[in-house]
């Protein structure tokens, strides 16, 4: 079995004048769920084996306050996360098949859509992903990440 874990970023600060949405820092309110999102992690024993993520800051913040807790682990910085699509989403979960566990990191509506699309096989009636949430997607251990082959086996918000 292998398994995909989904880390929304936590909540972020609002764009200063002049800042742009991809340079936006985690609020403390959101520093706070990226902890407690680590802390769950850990208690959960779902200790990824490579994480991914969007370079956008807020995600980057948000790695760095799980892995404190759970502890580092390889990480990838991939450009395409920010404002990907569900498609996206799933190439780059198909690409890092060579682990048992990964964790990708980014934004909505990408990640709840994704979500939706490899539980149920569709994103029509995705239901969101709040700021700092974990979905945890279970598949099995060969063949290609393809819509309607995951199981949700938890799902997690602060």
């Amino acid at each position: 079995m292998r398994e995909l874990i989904l880390l929304r970023h936590a909540h972020a600060e609002p764009a200063a004048a002049g800042q742009s949405d991809f340079d936006r820092p985690l609020s403390p309110i959101g520093a706070s769920e990226a902890e407690a999102a680590g802390r769950w992690l850990l208690e959960q024993r779902l200790i990824p084996d490579r994480a991914v993520y969007s370079p956008a800051r807020r995600t980057r913040e948000t790695l760095e306050a799980v892995l404190a807790i759970t502890g580092y682990v390889e990480q990838r910085l991939e450009d395409s996360i920010y404002e990907a699509t569900a498609g996206t989403l799933i190439a780059l979960a198909d690409a890092h098949r060579d682990v048992d566990r990964l964790l990708l990191l980014g934004h909505n509506p990408g990640l709840e859509r994704v979500a939706a699309l490899l539980h149920s096989g569709s994103s029509s009636e995705y239901r969101g992903m709040p700021p700092g949430s974990v979905a945890v997607l279970s598949f099995a251990s060969e063949g290609p990440v393809e819509p309607g082959v995951a199981t949700l086996s938890a799902f997690w918000w602060p």
